[in-house]
């Protein structure tokens, strides 16, 4: 028998593998078509925590997280300074690494992409022990991701009209939250905001980079700060960023930092930590953790996101 190269986490609840009926089955056909020697874990009866546990004591190089973004993160969590690379089968709704990483987003041909798929690295950040790829947001952005909720799974054009609405609502009812900021600087300041994002790498600007990153090892993190977010900034940033041009929104301000001390008055604060509302304990001390994660991106001419 080959030697195992992939072990795969199969999130079957993730958006894009329920509404399509991925299974263990048909993902191990897949794999099988492409010559690759495959495990595929799907069991639902086990926690996440264990299903990982039991990929990082397998044999496999490789570790394949096929389902959103929240099984990527945990799953990354536990791959930072392994020996073990990260694949993905972006099945999720947002697909934000991903489409970073430039993972064709078709099944099909994301499993084809591991065949000559290649190994690079890449930063993560850290906030409070915890490790995320992409941001973690505080203040109102993450009151208006929980009214998300009420129409996950659902796509008619009511709930996204209702959606709408609610945002527009919060947005009016708004207030500015103090806070207390220090870099590695060790100065101090006080900024009232109305939200504020630390991202691992920056965002781009242009035409189609809607939330996207041209480089993830960098080896920073990107302090996001809007003091302001009324339903107008709202439809102007959002406008901007449709078409490229939001850097340098009247209502934004960005830096560079290596690490960044976030407190409140609040001893617990609620953050979108990778696109899922959590609770976290203040204060938030974030830090980058330079090409700490191995991942596996397609073979191209020129490799997409990551330099060699």
């Amino acid at each position: 028998m080959a030697d195992l190269t992939h072990y795969v986490i199969l999130n079957s609840n993730a958006g894009t593998a329920n509404a399509t009926g991925v299974d263990a089955a048909s993902l191990a056909k897949l794999f099988e078509a492409n010559g690759l020697n495959a495990e595929i874990d799907a069991r639902s009866d086990v926690t996440l925590s264990q299903r990982i546990a039991d990929a990082m004591a397998s044999a496999a190089p490789t570790v394949v997280a096929a389902g959103g973004d929240g099984t990527i993160t945990a799953l990354a969590a536990a791959l930072v300074d392994s020996d073990k690379n990260l694949a993905i089968l972006p099945l999720g709704t947002v697909n934000a690494l991903a489409k970073d990483l430039h993972v064709p987003l078709a099944l099909p041909q994301a499993v084809a992409a591991l065949v000559t798929g290649e190994a690079h690295r890449i930063d993560v950040g850290e906030v409070n022990g915890r490790i995320f790829l992409h941001k973690v947001v505080v203040g109102l952005i993450p009151g208006l991701a929980a009214g998300r909720e009420h129409i996950r799974g659902r796509y008619d054009t009511s709930a996204k009209i209702g959606f709408l609405r609610y945002i527009f609502r919060r947005l009016a009812r708004a207030k500015r939250i103090a806070v207390v900021i220090e870099t590695e600087s060790g100065v101090r300041r006080v900024e009232r905001i109305q939200a504020m994002a630390v991202a691992s790498n920056s965002y781009d600007e242009g035409l189609g980079h809607f939330f996207s990153r041209g480089s993830l090892d960098r080896g920073m993190l990107t302090l996001y700060v809007l003091r302001h977010f009324t339903a107008r900034d709202f439809i102007r940033l959002t406008t901007g960023m449709l078409l490229g041009r939001w850097k340098n929104d009247e209502a934004l301000t960005m830096e560079s930092v290596n690490s960044v001390t976030i407190d409140t008055r609040k001893d617990l604060i609620k953050v979108m930590f990778d696109g899922e509302v959590e609770t976290l304990r203040t204060p938030l001390q974030f830090k980058i953790k330079p090409k700490a994660l191995s991942v596996i991106v397609p073979a191209m001419a020129s490799a997409p996101a990551v330099a060699a």
